[in-house]
């Protein structure tokens, strides 16, 4: 499914416009980012919970070559479903 894809379903799902649809999806997809950025963590009852955690820096391997390389460390974004969303996967 692709944002377009989505966007189309919201706007049937909530009856309407596909623009609408659209500016309400970008407003939620920047919040989340946001509470990423400040908080760490976002807690959607039901959904799931979005965890922004720090890979520590590594070791690893250039394909191409063999050589060792250090990986650095940075930011990921982690999701763990949640029990409603468990269900709904495994019916």
């Amino acid at each position: 499914m692709t944002k377009a894809d989505l966007v189309a379903q919201i706007a049937a799902r909530a009856n309407m416009t596909k623009a609408a649809a659209e500016r309400s999806l970008n407003a939620m997809l920047e919040s989340v980012q946001e509470m990423l950025a400040e908080d760490g963590k976002l807690t959607l009852t039901g959904f799931g919970t979005f965890v922004a955690e720090t890979r520590q820096e590594r070791q690893g391997r250039n394909p191409r070559t063999g050589d060792v390389i250090t990986i650095a460390a940075s930011k990921v974004v982690r999701f763990r479903p949640g029990k409603m969303l468990k269900d709904a996967l495994n019916k």
